[in-house]
């Protein structure tokens, strides 16, 4: 997203999946000086527009729109067309994957905003009836790995901070026994390599440990590998910056994602301090 031109009201219309997020992203926005406003009737959210424009006061406004606004729904495409004609309008979309959000509403035990029984049936009619908001959006986040915590660092970190905005990459280690990462956009396997799981000393060790690091960047064929996947990044990071990329993510993945992945997601961090870029590091299954 852009940084707001001082002259002219910014507008982020924050919607997505029920569960994906939103009140994290929203109170986020709130806490960087936005007014915010949450499920505001589709009849008034281009009155607001119109008077915070007129307001010295405010600068910047973030509205939440989710599927419980049905009209506004209906009328999203010709609405935002209307305001992007004389306002600021950005869009910034929030989705997880149907585990996750399953998840998420069993942890919190409240009901699906469409008020189906089945709630994989109301994600995906949900899915459906967003779909034109989707189209339109200038960003789309996918939260299906992040924690609260994580979500508001990362919204706080890649949209709100004054400047140009940078790109946040993201590493994550996982296991493939576990599962991929469906939100990587980035995914390597490093099972070809020494597994310390084996070795009696380092197996209870986690790979951030000072011995399970040495062990696993102390074998060939790591070094190998490192000295062709770290020109790979040097050659492609620059490109997704360039692009505009707000977060990327990479993943790298081995058998339990305890040992080997951890390992050289913590080098690959290191690495990387060079570019200038935000870090962010998850060890997913360690």
């Amino acid at each position: 997203m852009k940084k707001a031109d001082s002259r002219h009201l910014l507008t982020i219309i924050l919607t997505g999946l029920s569960g994906a997020g939103k009140t994290v992203a929203l109170n986020a926005f709130e806490d960087s000086g936005f007014f915010c406003v949450d499920n505001l009737p589709s009849t008034l959210i281009q009155t607001l527009v119109k008077l915070g424009n007129r307001t010295p006061t405010i600068s910047k406004i973030a509205i939440g729109v989710d599927i419980r606004e049905r009209k506004f729904l209906t009328d999203f495409t010709d609405t935002i067309s209307s305001l992007r004609k004389k306002h600021k309008i950005e869009i910034l979309y929030l989705k997880a994957s149907d585990e996750a959000l399953i998840r998420r509403f069993k942890e919190s035990r409240r009901p699906h905003p469409l008020g189906y029984k089945d709630l994989t049936r109301a994600l995906h009619k949900e899915a459906k009836l967003l779909d034109p908001i989707r189209q339109e959006a200038d960003e789309i986040i996918d939260t299906s790995a992040l924690n609260p915590h994580e979500l508001r660092k990362l919204i706080t970190e890649s949209f709100l901070k004054e400047g140009p905005k940078g790109m946040t990459m993201r590493l994550m280690s996982f296991g493939y026994k576990y599962g991929i990462p469906l939100e990587a956009d980035l995914l390597f396997d490093v099972r070809f390599l020494p597994n310390p799981y084996f070795i009696e000393k380092l197996k209870p060790l986690p790979g951030t440990s000072t011995k399970v690091k040495k062990f696993v960047l102390e074998q060939k064929d790591t070094g190998d590998f490192l000295d062709k996947f770290k020109p790979l990044l040097d050659h492609i990071i620059p490109l997704y910056r360039k692009e505009g990329r707000s977060y990327l993510t990479l993943g790298i993945g081995c058998t339990g994602g305890r040992h080997r992945s951890p390992a050289i997601i913590e080098e690959i961090s290191h690495y990387l301090s060079k570019h200038k870029i935000k870090i962010s590091v998850t060890h997913r299954d360690l």
